[in-house]
């Protein structure tokens, strides 16, 4: 479940901080033979005009995979954050 938006549960949460910005590169924690992805969006985020998305643990995201197996490569796939 997402740290934003509408959720299914319910309660106050702690507040985590968006460390992962559009274009930035992440280790992949698979084993698909993937090993940097790099993160193209965030799923689910409306924001104001000129702010870069971020994306938190928990947070579905549209990545391409720089370093990895060929077969991987080059081709935009959906992934969810599991650590920052």
């Amino acid at each position: 479940m997402s740290k934003r938006g509408p959720g299914g549960s319910s309660g106050n949460k702690f507040r985590m901080s968006l460390g992962l910005p559009v274009v930035v590169t992440v280790n992949c924690a698979d084993n698909t033979g993937a090993k940097n992805l790099n993160i193209i969006s965030v799923k689910g985020i409306k924001d104001r005009l000129n702010h870069l998305p971020s994306a938190c643990v928990g947070d579905m995201v549209m990545a391409t995979v720089k370093k990895g197996k060929p077969d991987h490569r080059k081709k935009v796939l959906p992934a969810v954050v599991v650590r920052q």
